[in-house]
């Protein structure tokens, strides 16, 4: 995965997604592969059995063709894994098709919030949402 490591900064960065704080190994990170080529990421963070869903995008002269949404469901098919949550400034209404429902801050675990995507990257008006892989 870290042989891709610089194409998934590459996309990230197009999409204007945090990349400053990417895992040393990307090992829970999803590709879609085109033609040697990333055209699609999807990354997870575990915290127990909760994850948190990080890093989805997609090359923009890929989109519409539900590459986003098989990698979601790669993340989502992660054993052991109950909960997923997500920050998001831009896509809300994407991942409530997806099953997702926006919730406050406060209604996240800890540890999840203790991440750096909750405590340092993202901003507080990032728009916090919720699945239930697994009760």
């Amino acid at each position: 995965m870290n042989d891709y490591r610089e194409q998934i900064i590459q996309l990230l960065t197009a999409e204007k997604l945090p990349v400053s704080d990417l895992p040393e190994t990307l090992k829970n990170f999803h590709l879609f592969i085109q033609n040697s080529e990333i055209i699609g990421v999807a990354g997870l963070e575990i915290y127990g059995v909760n994850g948190l869903l990080r890093s989805v995008a997609v090359d923009k002269n890929f989109r519409g063709k539900g590459i986003a949404g098989q990698l979601i469901r790669k993340v989502e098919a992660h054993v052991g894994l109950k909960e997923i949550y997500l920050l998001t400034d831009t896509a809300a209404a994407y991942f409530e098709k997806k099953g997702y429902r926006v919730i406050t801050r406060m209604e996240v675990p800890d540890e999840v919030q203790q991440s750096s995507e909750f405590s340092l990257v993202c901003p507080q008006s990032a728009i916090v949402m919720k699945k239930i892989i697994r009760k």
